[in-house]
């Protein structure tokens, strides 16, 4: 009963900051933020005085398509330039807290149109527990979905205790992949993070949104069992502050069942899920600019608290990317070096993964965003895939 109430409200009212910038989403709450429609044109130079990659070069697109950033269907974990005219959001998600035109597919366009077409079947499947594969066979879902919700669980605020973990030799690769292309490459026991809202279950996935966690809600149960956390919604949306908490979701074992391209897949594949919210630093530096040198420090916080759940699981192989580094215009070399200070040897958590792979789908000219990465882990070439 909660849950489905607790959809409905959300697909109608969304309250967190912007991490988009304001474009015809569905579902705005006004707040103080919200209210802040028309962003500060951004400059090549960060509120601290350096080069902040993720501000990057605009770009315009054709109108009824994707308004913001020009995203494929499905693959969602697309860093992208913010688009030059933002007209007044009617409706916003959190777009992260992104919003329910998510990167900008929302008004009326072919592609949300289709967007949300997929997220309505895909929910449609959930509630059957079981699909139809390509070769029409009925492919059963049921009982792994009602293991994911069971078992999805919320961690902290307070940091995660870490057991202790055998050490091993840790690859490290930067890619060109979506998250679940880098999950299904890895196979196994693996864990994607997803890079979340920290307001609305699933951002805009409802609503037919572009953006890294609406395409892991399009392609797998995800969802449902986000809204099995309620507590971790409520606390950020009773609480202003846009840096977030350290709270993580984790999700285990959820079924996946579309490619990044919406079709079903012929049997559905196990993945663990790490729900977690980056820090806004847009709104940071637009409502807070005193507070803008307490970034990196968040985000080495919020990164360690991730990487603590997963160990804690028994992960190891992970798919990370460039978390925040979107419209939440967090600085991709901050977000790579705290991965780097936690896996590196030495580090934290140096050790403890076999695989960690960074899917950036980076639509910037030169790939200035996966970049950083390639340079935060210099030990493996960037692979061009996808």
């Amino acid at each position: 009963m909660y849950e489905a109430s607790y959809s409905r409200r959300v697909n109608r009212t969304c309250r967190d900051p912007p991490e988009i910038p304001p474009c015809h989403r569905s579902g705005d709450h006004g707040g103080s933020d919200r209210q802040r429609s028309s962003h500060p044109r951004p400059s090549s130079r960060s509120a601290q005085g350096g080069t902040s990659l993720h501000w990057g070069l605009w770009i315009s697109v054709l109108p009824g398509f994707s308004r913001c950033f020009p995203v494929l269907p499905g693959t969602g974990n697309s860093v992208a330039p913010h688009h030059r005219h933002r007209p007044r959001c009617l409706h916003g998600h959190d777009g992260g807290d992104r919003a329910a035109c998510g990167h900008g597919a929302h008004g009326g366009g072919a592609m949300s149109a289709r967007l949300r077409g997929i997220a309505q079947e895909t929910e449609r499947i959930v509630a059957a527990g079981h699909y139809r594969a390509p070769d029409g066979r009925e492919v059963p879902v049921a009982a792994a979905i009602e293991a994911a919700r069971a078992g999805t669980r919320m961690y902290g605020p307070e940091p995660v205790p870490v057991p202790d973990f055998t050490t091993v030799d840790t690859r490290f690769e930067v890619t060109g992949e979506s998250s679940l292309e880098a999950a299904r490459r890895l196979g196994g026991r693996t864990a994607v993070l997803n890079f979340a809202s920290a307001r609305n279950p699933g951002g805009g996935y409802l609503n037919g949104a572009q953006a890294q966690e609406e395409a892991l809600c399009r392609a797998s149960a995800l969802y449902t069992c986000q809204l099995r956390a309620r507590e971790f919604y409520d606390h950020h949306r009773a609480h202003r502050d846009p840096f977030y908490t350290d709270r993580v979701i984790h999700s285990p074992a959820v079924p996946v069942f579309r490619d990044d391209h919406g079709r079903l897949l012929d049997s559905a594949e196990p993945v663990g899920f790490l729900t977690a919210a980056a820090p806004n630093a847009g709104v940071v530096r637009r409502t807070a600019p005193e507070r803008t040198a307490e970034l990196p420090g968040a985000l080495s916080a919020r990164a360690r608290q991730v990487l603590s759940v997963a160990v804690t699981q028994g992960y190891r192989r992970l798919v990370l990317g460039a978390w925040g580094c979107g419209v939440f215009q967090n600085d991709p070399a901050q977000v790579a070096g705290a991965f780097r200070t936690l896996l590196a040897p030495g580090g934290r958590f140096g050790g403890a993964f076999e695989h960690v792979v960074f899917g950036v789908l980076d639509r910037t000219r030169g790939a200035v965003v996966r970049e950083a990465f390639v340079r935060a882990f210099p030990e493996e070439r960037l692979l061009q895939r996808g």
